[in-house]
């Protein structure tokens, strides 16, 4: 692996973030508490280092009876294991996979995707599950989701231009594609049928930015983007971002699952997980995204200074942007 040094004290560390437990970080999140004064970040803890089987078969059950991991951190930059969600309901054996945290009058909501057992595939039902906090620490359960379908996972939620919430997910019954929900207060949810169906993918986010609404989704092979000017019509950029190796220390592998923290108008951050060497074992990186002629723009090697503002974040994400 050919690797390329920090030409800064800011730049981004690589990776940013490992787990010390299961070695397996996926689905990252990042918020700032104003309250705490620390930044959050919540994952998907995957197994790495277990089993792949239950049966002693090859499966995926490493990728199954996952918890929600959180970690804090003063700068942003060097982060502090904090152990696992409390509050969830969760019995020994379940799963919980892809933590979408946003900030509403005071309060935040967590929206995860749960999975009864531990399971040796990708199939069974699937659902979103509603979880509410006020100190981002002890989560209350609020409600199963009813989004029309028994096989949904990876929320994101943003506001509407009207006041409304939007939600989009994976839709796993009907093709894997992205479909949407609405609400007036992030509590009671319609469903509002498919929102992108160019082809199958996973783990959207949805930010502005550049005077712009995206949607960057995992499409397996690079992080595919789509941009809005209503948050409703949604158009393919025709590059994917982080679809080729990246040289900075285990992020040599393709980008998967991400999360974007705007900073302002015209830069965002976005937080990635990676697979290095190709294994099961992954790493939470951060890259700079911004745009340029039009697209989305993330050069994953490029030197940005790292150091997350949270008077530049939205308040969405418990800034003050």
């Amino acid at each position: 692996m050919t690797t390329v040094p920090n030409p800064s004290p800011r730049s981004a560390p690589a990776p940013l973030f490992t787990d010390p437990v299961f070695d397996g970080p996926t689905d990252p999140t990042v918020v700032f508490d104003p309250a705490g004064r620390l930044w959050h970040l919540y994952y998907t803890q995957r197994r790495a280092n277990q089993p792949d089987s239950v049966q002693g078969e090859s499966g995926v059950a490493w990728v199954h009876g996952t918890e929600i991991g959180h970690a804090t951190s003063v700068d942003g930059r060097e982060w502090t294991y904090a152990g696992t969600l409390g509050g969830l309901d969760r019995e020994p054996g379940n799963t919980w996979w892809a933590p979408e945290v946003v900030r509403h009058d005071g309060r935040w909501h967590m929206y995860a995707t749960y999975l009864e057992g531990v399971r040796e595939d990708w199939s069974g039902p699937a659902e979103i599950r509603h979880y509410t906090s006020a100190d981002l620490d002890s989560w209350r359960f609020e409600s199963v989701l009813d989004l029309d379908s028994e096989r949904a996972i990876d929320a994101t939620v943003h506001p509407m231009p009207d006041g409304t919430w939007r939600m989009w997910f994976k839709d796993e019954r009907r093709d894997s594609r992205i479909h949407a929900a609405d609400s007036e207060d992030l509590y009671a949810w319609t469903p509002a049928g498919p929102a992108v169906t160019d082809q199958a993918q996973e783990g959207p986010t949805v930010f502005s930015l550049g005077g712009v609404h995206w949607m960057v989704t995992d499409g397996w092979s690079g992080l595919l983007v789509h941009r809005s000017t209503d948050l409703r019509r949604w158009h393919r950029q025709p590059v994917p971002l982080l679809a080729g190796p990246g040289r900075r220390a285990y992020d040599e592998a393709l980008g998967h699952h991400a999360m974007a923290l705007t900073q302002g108008l015209d830069e965002a951050f976005l937080y990635y997980f990676t697979h290095p060497g190709g294994g099961r074992r992954s790493t939470v990186q951060v890259a700079r995204l911004y745009v340029r002629e039009g697209w989305l723009r993330c050069d994953r090697d490029a030197h940005f200074d790292y150091l997350p503002d949270p008077a530049a974040a939205p308040a969405l994400r418990g800034g003050t942007a």
